[in-house]
């Protein structure tokens, strides 16, 4: 059975279109607002939304994140906590829903309890930095079974073996990093990265979605050249908190462009 960010691809290609996929940490400020903006992301076009889970000492994530999940970690939002909010907004929504989350926080609920409770409530892929495909053996063969996405980061310093590793380890889609670095560091699109990102989709008919280091709506419509999905983070986060009157425009831009 197709899971549902494999039939949005799908419908997306279909009609010559790329994801847009916006990064929001749960419980930024509070869950209450956390359901509001997914909606209102999903009104402003969103395709799927990737759903981080506050953690205290995350590898990927850049300050305007890191600010983020203090924030949801002082309201006293956890992964059992997110788990239960997706199962709420699926009262309202049937938008594709990735988890980003740090292993700790699934090791210690148990990867059999995590897929199993996810997958109940609606969760339909989840994004691990630091659980590699090396280590995942168990862990993927649970959330197949289970009908649970599992997405794996590919790096720009990513060998040919190292990416087809990760391909065959991902399903939903691919995630490529475009930069060396964390989220919200500048995007740098020079022959280097033209020429990995073309051997990454060289080598699988799976979908290829970039994330790290897009920030405007001129970086998206980049990107979404060279990707059949396009992640946005800080830049999204920062404007819902910040400025959530005007976040609308800026996200129907990003839109737009993409």
């Amino acid at each position: 059975m197709k899971s549902r960010i494999t039939k949005t691809f799908e419908s997306l290609r279909a009609n010559g279109k790329k994801a847009f996929i916006p990064y929001i940490m749960a419980g930024d400020p509070d869950l209450n607002r956390t359901m509001e903006n997914v909606l209102l992301l999903e009104k402003c076009g969103a395709d799927i939304i990737e759903l981080g889970v506050p953690f205290t000492d995350p590898l990927a994530d850049g300050p305007t994140i890191q600010r983020a999940a203090e924030r949801a970690l002082e309201a006293g939002v956890t992964l059992r906590k997110v788990i239960s909010f997706v199962r709420d907004l699926r009262q309202q929504s049937g938008i594709p829903i990735v988890l980003m989350t740090y292993y700790n926080s699934v090791f210690k609920y148990g990867d059999k309890a995590f897929v199993h409770d996810a997958v109940n409530a609606g969760v339909d892929g989840v994004i691990i930095p630091d659980l590699i495909p090396d280590e995942a053996g168990s862990f993927i063969r649970l959330s197949n079974k289970a009908g649970l996405d599992t997405i794996f980061l590919i790096a720009p310093t990513s060998t040919e073996n190292r990416i087809k590793k990760i391909i065959t380890a991902s399903r939903g889609f691919v995630y490529y990093v475009s930069i060396t670095g964390i989220t919200g560091a500048k995007l740098a699109l020079d022959d280097t990265f033209m020429e990995h990102i073309n051997k990454v989709r060289s080598l699988t008919n799976k979908p290829v979605a970039v994330g790290f280091g897009i920030s405007t709506p001129e970086d998206a419509h980049t990107i979404a050249q060279v990707s059949d999905g396009v992640i946005i983070g800080s830049s999204v986060v920062k404007k819902l908190f910040e400025h959530p009157d005007s976040a609308g425009v800026f996200i129907k831009k990003l839109r737009e462009a993409i």
